[in-house]
């Protein structure tokens, strides 16, 4: 069942910048992890803008289907209020999404205790190192349990067993039946854990598929995804 579809014509901002992605078409089905592949400045950020409805100028169509029609988006910079302890950031975003507080609460204390911050639950993020605040931006996103997540560069600031227990977190969502759109830089580990792929470059797809269908779409069959990558954009510019 496909979760997320995404057909944009044209999306960008205002003035010169106004198409700044074109003819980008995206979807993640219940059960996928598909990676966001392309480097700086080729359309990623902007495209996961599109997704949530953040562009001041789109011409496109988003749709998010499964039971709850909810998309989560975890971003690459903790989005974080200084008046507001750990513990309040997870009651806000409870009550923004009218959970019923008897699974708000076990569900909240059993992230805090997988990321190892219970302790710290009534203290302001603010105080934390950066890798803590990501930590607090995925209790955040996996408390809502929602269809879709959106991640933009997820491993930024995480240590070995945060990273750790973050795949294991989207292991288990996909097992229930979610979808994951994953924004990253680190192709070695995409290149590990997507199921799908889109490469992106200059604000548009390359191509989309399995690693297996962009390697023989590049001819060639051990080429890793940094390889495949390369040769698309050689063969464009």
């Amino acid at each position: 069942m496909e979760l997320l579809n995404v057909t944009i014509d044209h999306a960008g901002y205002s003035g010169k910048k106004a198409d700044v992605i074109k003819d980008v078409t995206l979807s993640v089905k219940s059960g996928e992890l598909v990676g966001l592949i392309g480097p700086n400045g080729a359309g990623k950020s902007t495209t996961i803008k599109g997704i949530l409805g953040l562009l001041p100028v789109m011409v496109g169509k988003v749709e998010i289907a499964g039971k709850n029609k909810n998309c989560a988006y975890i971003p690459e910079q903790p989005v974080l209020y200084d008046g507001l302890t750990l513990w309040e950031h997870l009651e806000l975003a409870a009550a923004a999404y009218e959970m019923d507080r008897e699974v708000f609460v076990p569900k909240a204390e059993e992230l805090l205790k997988l990321f190892r911050l219970t302790e710290v639950k009534h203290h302001l993020p603010g105080t934390f190192s950066k890798g803590m605040q990501q930590k607090v931006m995925l209790i955040l996103g996996f408390l809502l349990e929602p269809a879709v997540y959106v991640v933009d560069e997820p491993f930024m600031g995480l240590d070995p067993r945060g990273t750790k227990d973050f795949l294991a977190l989207l292991d288990q969502a996909r097992a229930q039946g979610a979808g994951v759109l994953m924004c990253t830089h680190i192709l070695d580990t995409a290149e590990k854990i997507c199921s799908a792929f889109i490469l992106m470059n200059a604000g548009t797809v390359l191509t989309r598929g399995t690693l297996l269908e962009i390697r023989e779409q590049c001819q060639l069959p051990e080429g890793s995804l940094f390889d495949c990558f390369d040769q698309l954009v050689e063969s464009t510019s």
